[in-house]
């Protein structure tokens, strides 16, 4: 999903954003006995980024009521679904599609952070909601997990390509699991769960990332994750 088409989150911000500004505009009309409204413009001026970050903290707590219930279920992943620590100081909860380019895009991003934060795992939720082949990726996908050779297929299904028929074949192959895997209630049970907690966090489409307090339901990149993770660290 691109920055353009997450509605959901848009308005999340710009109401954080929007608040902030209206908390500057108080801070303003109270310059002249508390501040000196030249001081209060000119720090702003010069450090935009004081509105920017109040927004960023009023959407965390609107987010932090919604994630209190749920977090349990969101960081215990399925299986071997999950990279990274093996006992994390930080988690980061990633909703994903194999038929996404976005997540595509993510993937690097993530692998990096996985070897540079040494105290973070990474749970990886499967939301397959592009269409029939994205449904069979995530389903022998889950299998993969349920075997312990989930990053053995996540991997080479990454490598192979688009899934489809003969990409799955092979990620199933490198993983040594079957290319076609039987029914299974755990496997339709954990994609309901899957559905449900998106649905709460608003979700509009994948990648998803949710650390701490922080939902972002875009590609945003290394420097925005990281600087989640950082958060969700200092927060404990």
């Amino acid at each position: 999903m691109s920055q353009k088409n997450s509605a959901g989150w848009v308005p999340a911000i710009v109401g954080g954003v929007v608040g902030a500004a209206l908390t500057a505009g108080g801070l303003f009309l109270a310059g002249p006995s508390v501040f000196g409204e030249r001081m209060v413009r000119e720090t702003l001026v010069a450090n935009p980024e004081i509105i920017i970050d109040a927004g960023q903290a009023l959407q965390d707590k609107r987010y932090a009521e919604t994630l209190q219930p749920i977090r349990a279920s969101l960081e215990r992943p399925f299986f071997s679904s999950w990279k990274g620590a093996e006992k994390p100081a930080v988690t980061l909860t990633y909703f994903f599609d194999y038929a996404c380019g976005y997540c595509r895009m993510s993937n690097p991003d993530i692998e990096r952070l996985i070897k540079e934060e040494k105290d973070l795992r990474v749970v990886y939720r499967e939301l397959p909601i592009l269409g029939p082949d994205s449904l069979d990726a995530a389903r022998v996908s889950l299998a993969a997990s349920k075997a312990g050779k989930f990053t053995q297929y996540h991997d080479a299904l990454y490598a192979a390509g688009r899934p489809g028929p003969d990409t799955i074949a092979i990620a199933a192959k490198a993983a040594g699991i079957p290319s076609q895997p039987g029914e299974d209630p755990a496997q339709e049970a954990e994609l309901r769960a899957n559905m449900s907690l998106a649905s709460q966090l608003g979700a509009t489409g994948t990648p998803l990332f949710v650390v701490g307090d922080r939902v972002m339901n875009a590609a945003v990149g290394y420097d925005a994750l990281k600087s989640a993770i950082e958060a969700a660290r200092k927060k404990g």
